[in-house]
């Protein structure tokens, strides 16, 4: 192991080992890097690209062109009734003698046809096995008879870290706001014996009214939907029969409106446990419209013995689409 950004005393640094830094930072292809003008290309005439002021990367290289001045790139005049796609390239070349590294631009010219012509090939090479040669296309010419009738730009602009900072910020904001599809009421946490008469599983949640939802609370807590679409709604309870008791608890969603099944209830379920705790999950996917108002509920069979909840029951409903 050798120190890189440290000084040694005598030059040390290799433009591989600075290769392998932007590689681990910025990436292994090819990127225009925000800077200048982005390398904005402008057709001056048929046979002049002008290449704005800017930075870019490819397989770790660094090159650019000075910011407040712009490369020129001549091109070669296409051919009448024909047509072309002409290659513009950053050459990257190092002298197998001297090892001296340089970066120019180089159009490479296509084949004309008639229609549907090809891009042409271009070098592909890899800077870190040693390769003498490598190009990066960067733009596209496409002329139709004499004239270029567009420039295509092939590289994509790498954000910087203070816009990806911002655009971190702004979809944080966009998940804290998406959090109001979700809604959770319960917990009433009092535990109460169950009769035959369904009641409501009360909440201790403070109320809310956002875009999706709007809430009670209290022993008659509910949920409004507020904008019609596709839910999920579960709920979840815990209770406990009697020894010996054959009643079952039973934990239900009741809808304002027929919602499925011409019937008011959306979904229940009962379980019957001789003297044991029994914790009921149930849920399902439904369309909802707004304003449809949902009531979760507890009770017990009319079966014989005696059944209690915890109250620490609860009914979440998250909109879905």
């Amino acid at each position: 192991m050798e120190i890189v950004s440290g000084r040694t005393g005598s030059p040390h640094v290799t433009s591989q080992q600075f290769r392998q830094f932007v590689e681990g930072t910025v990436g292994q292809e090819s990127y225009i890097l925000t800077s200048g003008e982005n390398l904005e290309p402008e057709l001056a005439s048929n046979n002049i690209l002008k290449i704005r002021s800017g930075m870019m990367s490819h397989h770790g290289n660094i090159s650019s062109i000075k910011i407040g001045t712009y490369d020129e790139v001549e091109l070669t005049n296409g051919s009448q009734g024909m047509k072309r796609i002409d290659l513009v390239v950053n050459r990257y070349t190092r002298n197998a003698e001297t090892n001296v590294e340089a970066n120019n631009w180089v159009v490479i010219t296509g084949t004309p046809a008639a229609s549907d012509p090809a891009v042409p090939a271009y070098t592909v090479g890899n800077l870190q096995e040693g390769d003498l040669t490598d190009d990066c296309p960067v733009f596209e010419v496409h002329y139709d008879g004499l004239n270029v009738t567009e420039i295509k730009k092939l590289l994509d602009v790498a954000d910087n870290l203070g816009k990806m900072k911002k655009e971190l910020a702004e979809l944080n904001g966009k998940i804290n706001h998406n959090s109001n599809k979700h809604i959770l009421i319960g917990k009433w946490s009092s535990a109460w014996n169950l009769s035959d008469t369904a009641k409501n599983i009360g909440s201790k949640k403070a109320a809310i009214d956002n875009e999706y939802y709007k809430t009670t609370t209290g022993a008659d807590s509910a949920v409004t939907v507020k904008k019609s679409g596709l839910y999920y709604v579960s709920m979840y309870a815990q209770g406990s029969a009697a020894s010996g008791a054959s009643a079952s608890i039973q934990a239900q969603v009741v809808a304002s409106a027929t919602v499925v099944d011409d019937a008011y209830v959306l979904f229940g379920a009962g379980y019957s446990y001789n003297g044991l705790s029994a914790n009921i999950n149930i849920g399902r996917v439904v369309f909802l419209q707004a304003g449809t108002v949902l009531t979760p509920q507890l009770k017990k069979s009319s079966a014989s013995g005696a059944a209690s909840t915890t109250g620490s029951s609860y009914m979440e409903v998250v909109h879905i689409y």
